[in-house]
């Protein structure tokens, strides 16, 4: 592993022992969106827009985030976080022009995460973080962006949802 690899580790590391602190304690699934989104947002280099997104019937309605103005609702199915809310699949996009059915909410946006949130089988919202850059995540980003999802969903109430 390359030293930027192993600073970027360190860094990621650190804020997953940040998010556990700001989710121990504390259920409600918006107060927990709106930290983890802003603790994304301000501490990951690179990034244009980073929050969550919940399930409504067949859509999902916009929640809590950090970033420029952003789609209200987007139909499940449609677009990066319409298909992993449909799937309950991960999309890792280098290039979000290429995703057929790409829904541009900031044109800025050129590479995407999105990790579903689960409540037992269901897909209940996603999590979304956005980069101006193409291929701007690696497998370290999956890597700890999927265990701070893990973490949102493990101490959130998401029951109601």
């Amino acid at each position: 592993m390359n030293s930027k690899n192993i600073q970027k580790q360190q860094d990621y590391t650190l804020l997953v022992k940040q998010a556990e602190a700001l989710l121990s304690g504390e259920s409600d699934h918006i107060a927990n969106a709106a930290n983890i989104s802003a603790l994304i947002y301000h501490n990951c280099q690179q990034l244009n827009w980073a929050g969550f997104y919940f399930c409504k019937g067949e859509e999902l309605v916009l929640g809590p985030f950090q970033g420029q103005v952003a789609c209200v609702r987007i139909p499940l199915g449609k677009g990066v976080c319409g298909t992993a809310a449909a799937t309950g699949e991960l999309q890792h996009i280098d290039d979000v022009h290429q995703f057929p059915g790409h829904i541009a909410c900031d044109a800025a946006s050129n590479s995407e995460i999105v990790i579903p949130i689960m409540q037992g089988k269901k897909v209940v919202a996603v999590l979304d973080v956005d980069s101006p850059e193409l291929a701007r995540f690696d497998e370290l980003d999956v890597q700890y962006l999927t265990e701070i999802a893990a973490l949102y969903q493990q101490y959130s109430d998401l029951s109601g949802l």
